[in-house]
């Protein structure tokens, strides 16, 4: 079973994740919140710090596919998004995608802090 690990405590995250969790398929795939569940739960051993940091899904044969690579691989568990991910999963356009989410996260803590705000969210974690 392909697994999502994603931080619910981030607005912006959660939000994605709900429209995700809404596609035809989604109840395929294993949703992990690593905000919510024990450090020892999460997959791979990895740290909560590391998959907080970065997306990450860990794809059937128990390999971790992280950052754009993650979404690529989530888009290729959808039939509606399965096509988007073939495409996406090509060199230069992983390449591109991965420049663009290594960019985001830079701005990532800013947007949260204005998402919180504006949703009256008091965790100030990034």
């Amino acid at each position: 079973m392909t697994s999502v690990l994603y931080d619910g405590a981030c607005p912006l995250c959660a939000r994605e994740i709900a429209m995700y969790r809404r596609q035809p398929g989604a109840g395929a795939i294993r949703w992990l919140d690593v905000s919510q569940i024990p450090e020892a739960e999460i997959p791979l051993g990895l740290s909560r710090q590391d998959v907080l940091a970065r997306f990450h899904v860990i794809r059937r044969d128990g390999s971790a596919a992280v950052g754009a690579a993650g979404f690529v691989e989530l888009w290729k568990a959808f039939p509606r998004l399965r096509l988007v991910g073939r495409l996406a999963s090509l060199p230069p356009v992983l390449f591109i995608l991965e420049l663009g989410y290594s960019l985001f996260l830079r701005v990532r803590p800013t947007i949260q802090r204005h998402a919180r705000a504006r949703l009256g969210c008091s965790n100030e974690r990034s």
